[in-house]
Formats: C-alpha cells, structure tokens, sequence
C-alpha cells in the first residue's frame, strides 16, 4: 500500500465512527425503501448483519478503483459520487440522499469515489454477506434490484442533460430531481453541496450556475429558504422550464 493511500486509510479511521446500536432501523429511511419488505420482528436480524457508521464533511470513504468489499444505504446527508480523469479533472455523476443505495459494481472494484457532502450516517453490508440476507430477506433482493434500475435510470437522464440541455434547463431539472427525493414538507430543497459541485454535476461552470440561480430567483420561481437551502415556489414553472417548455434566454 502507497504511502498516500495509507494517509488516506488512517485519517478515514478519526472520522469513520461506529453509531450506537440504539439507533434502530425502525426509524431509518431506509425503512420505506431498501428495507420495506422486512417484517418489523425480523429486523434485528437484518439489523445484525450491518456496520451503522457516521462519516465527516468532506471525507471521501470509498475509492474509485478499489475493491468493491461493502454495499452502503445512506440514512442521513448528502454523499457525492464522483470520477477523476487522469488530468485531475473532476466529474460529479450523482448525489445520494436519505434512502439511496450504492456500492454495487460489476465487478470486484468501485466505479466511482465517494465523498460526504454533509456529516453523514450510512450503513455497511458486506458483499459476501448479501447472497446470505438475499436467501434470509428475499423482499430486500427485489428491493435493490430496484434501486439498481433506478440508478440506471437516473444515469440516463443525466445524459440527456448533459447532451442536449440548455443551462437553465439543466439547474431546473437538478432542483426538481432534489425536491422529489428529499421530500421535505415545507417544498424545500437541501444544497449542502457548493456551488462548484453543482457545476462539475451539471457540466457548467460555477459562475454560469451562481448566474441561473440569479435567474431563478429573479423569475419567482425559486426564493432562499436559509443558509444551504431553497424553496420552490412554482413548481409547474420550474417543471416546464426543465422539460424545455418555457423560453429560457440561455
């Protein structure tokens, strides 16, 4: 092992922390996804099989290239996946929230790094494990092929956002996708993520995202809820803006 990767492994170690056992699946998010189908009785069982951890801002705990040993589902923050180009260059290709599921790869290594955006709580199943919980919770396999195709899904709708979306279609898309997997009752939208990482998800530059933002907010369409937060006032706007309905002076 590198001298790099050493450094890397240990400070992961100060800032990857066990969560108490206290903390129940019960009130996991996960509970409505990945888990739904497991019987409430049986989830101590399912509950042993997991590592519960918490990461720190800005950690990046999974390594693009390594083996693949561990599936995570996020229960709390914001995970970015991302990959580097041989030149540094940086391509954000998702973000995780509550629910999300990742890890899987068709091979033995990762195909992406991931980092936490947010103080962020997750947790581990080992790989080699999965086939066991498969036979024990067949509901959890049907559940994470789902996830699977929703991944697929997501990955191609962010190719026709890259590919033939205008600027202002794309911020818009990005703000509707957020709004509908956080769920907040309030209708707004948590941007714990920088403006920079906005832009490297979108294929825009920074000053062209804090510029659309302008727009938005100018348009009625989007108003500042707070320090790392937006509230979407029109929906039907935004959503026809994103869909290419609405002139958007790109």
């Amino acid at each position: 092992m590198s001298l790099a990767i050493a450094a890397r492994h240990s400070a992961r170690s100060a800032v990857l922390l066990p969560l108490p056992r206290a903390k129940t699946c019960e009130a996991c998010p996960g509970r409505d996804d990945v888990c739904a189908t497991v019987r409430s009785n049986d989830l101590g069982r399912l509950a042993a099989m997991r590592a519960p951890q918490t990461v720190a801002a800005g950690t990046t705990f999974v390594d693009e290239g390594e083996p693949a040993l561990h599936v995570f589902t996020v229960t709390d923050g914001v995970v970015k996946l991302f990959k580097l180009l041989a030149d540094g260059r940086r391509q954000i290709v998702g973000f995780l929230v509550a629910g999300d599921v990742f890890g899987f790869a068709a091979g033995d290594k990762y195909t992406v790094s991931a980092e936490a955006v947010s103080p962020v709580t997750l947790c581990r199943f080992p790989r080699r494990q999965l086939e066991r919980v498969f036979v024990e919770f067949p509901g959890v396999e049907r559940q994470l092929l789902d996830a699977v195709t929703r991944e697929l899904a997501a990955a191609q709708d962010q190719m026709v956002l890259l590919g033939r979306k205008t600027a202002h279609e794309r911020l818009a898309s990005f703000l509707l996708s957020l709004l509908r997997r956080q769920d907040n009752p309030d209708g707004s939208v948590d941007l714990p993520m920088t403006r920079t990482d906005i832009a490297d998800y979108l294929g825009l530059t920074m000053e062209t995202v804090s510029r659309v933002f302008t727009v938005l907010k100018g348009s009625g369409c989007i108003t500042c809820a707070g320090a790392g937060k937006v509230c979407i006032v029109d929906v039907d706007a935004l959503a026809e803006l994103a869909d290419g309905a609405a002139r958007d002076d790109a």
